[in-house]
C-alpha cells in the first residue's frame, strides 16, 4: 500500500485475531483510510468455525528458519510486552501498565487485554537435535536470550516420557476471550466499521461494498468455503481441549509437552484473569468433527496430571468447559 491509500476503503474478511490485528494496524498506517471488517463470526460467538477463541494460548515459536518467520515471532512477543507494560502499540493502549496481582504470588494475574507474563517448561520426548527448535544456519534456539535465558531442565525434572526439556524463565499466556473482545474495542474506538454477515463468496462482498479498493482476505479455514477461491490447499486440524477451574495449589508456570512417538501435544496454560486453566491437546489432520471425543478428553486430563503435579488426579478436575476448534493448516 501507498500513501495514496488514505483516502480509499480497505476491507478486511475475518474477525479473529489475524483480522482484527490487521485492521488496526491498517488504521494505524493510513489514519485517513476508510477500514471495514466483514464477518460471520466476532467476539464472543462460539462456533468451530470460528478458531480464534478456541486457542490456549500462549507465545511459543516453532520457526526455525533464521528469516521471516523467526523474526514475525521476535515482533511479536515484543509487541505483547509492550501492551503488557502499557506501551502503545500501532495506536493502542491499556489503561494501566502492568498486570493485576496474581493468586500464585509468584506471576502476574494477567492485564484488561487478556496478556501476562509467565514462565514455561517445555519437554521432549527427543533429543533437542530432533525436536525442530534448532535453527540450521546456526545450531542454536534463535530466541534463547529472548524469553530470558533458556535453562536446560534436570534429569529429575523431566516429567514421565521426556528425554529433553527447556525452563523457558518469561514468555506470555493469553485469556483469548478477553483478547479478542479488547481488540474488537479498539477497533471500534478508532473508527474501524464491523459487519456481521455471512458472504459465500468474495464477489458479493465486493458487490456489497464497491468503494472498497483493496481486500485483505483473512477467514483463515473460511477460504475453503468461498466458492471463487476455494483454497484446496488448506485443511483443518482437530484440535480437542478442556477448561478447567484453577488448582488449590497454584500453577506457577506453563507446562508443554511435544511428542514425535505419537500425534499429540500435551500443554497446561492457566489463562489470566481468572480464566481457569487450559488442558490439551491433539492434532487430528482433515477431520472436521465438532462432536466431543470423551476417550481423547479422559486421555488429555491423565496427561496434563502427569505433565503437571499441581493438577493432582483426573478426578480431582472441575471441568468447565469442554471445547473443539479447528486449526488452519497449509
Amino acid at each position: 500500500m501507498t500513501s495514496q491509500t488514505d483516502d480509499q476503503h480497505v476491507l478486511v474478511m475475518g474477525a479473529g485475531v489475524i483480522g482484527l490485528t490487521t485492521s488496526l494496524v491498517l488504521s494505524h498506517a493510513y489514519p485517513n483510510a476508510k477500514i471495514t471488517v466483514v464477518a460471520k463470526h466476532f467476539p464472543g460467538d462460539r462456533s468451530i468455525e470460528y478458531t480464534s477463541p478456541w486457542a490456549g494460548a500462549n507465545w511459543s515459536s516453532m520457526a526455525n528458519d533464521n528469516g521471516p518467520l523467526e523474526k514475525y515471532d521476535e515482533v511479536t512477543f515484543r509487541r505483547f510486552g509492550e501492551l503488557v507494560d502499557g506501551k502503545e502499540v500501532f495506536g493502542c493502549q491499556t489503561l494501566k501498565a502492568g498486570e493485576t496481582k496474581g493468586i500464585d504470588g509468584v506471576n502476574g494475574g494477567g492485564n484488561e487485554a487478556g496478556l501476562g507474563r509467565m514462565g514455561m517448561w517445555g519437554v521432549f520426548d527427543a533429543p533437542i537435535e530432533e525436536t525442530g527448535l534448532l535453527t540450521k544456519e546456526t545450531g542454536k534456539v534463535w530466541y534463547d536470550q529472548l524469553v530470558g535465558g533458556l535453562r536446560n531442565l534436570g534429569e529429575s525434572e523431566l516429567p514421565k516420557g521426556a528425554t529433553f526439556g527447556l525452563d523457558y524463565p518469561s514468555t506470555f499466556r493469553i485469556n483469548t476471550q478477553v483478547y479478542l473482545q479488547w481488540l474488537q474495542v479498539q477497533a471500534l474506538n478508532k473508527g474501524i466499521t464491523l459487519v456481521r454477515r455471512h458472504y459465500p463468496s468474495v464477489s458479493d462482498v465486493l458487490a456489497d461494498h464497491p468503494s472498497t479498493t483493496l481486500l485483505i482476505n483473512c477467514t483463515g479455514i473460511g477460504s475453503l468455503n468461498l466458492s471463487d477461491i476455494k483454497d484446496t490447499n488448506l485443511y483443518p486440524t482437530r484440535g480437542q481441549t478442556l477448561l478447567v477451574a484453577e488448582p488449590k495449589k497454584p500453577i506457577t508456570r506453563m507446562y508443554e509437552m511435544e511428542r514425535r512417538i505419537d500425534p499429540t501435544t500435551t500443554y497446561v496454560f492457566p489463562r489470566p484473569l481468572g480464566g481457569g486453566v487450559i488442558l490439551g491437546g491433539s492434532r487430528q489432520e482433515n477431520d472436521w468433527s465438532a462432536e466431543w471425543d470423551e476417550e481423547l478428553g479422559q486421555d488429555i486430563m491423565k496427561r496434563c496430571c502427569e505433565l503437571c503435579p499441581e493438577l493432582g488426579k483426573p478426578e480431582d478436575l472441575q471441568i468447565i468447559a469442554k471445547n473443539v476448534g479447528l486449526r488452519r493448516e497449509l
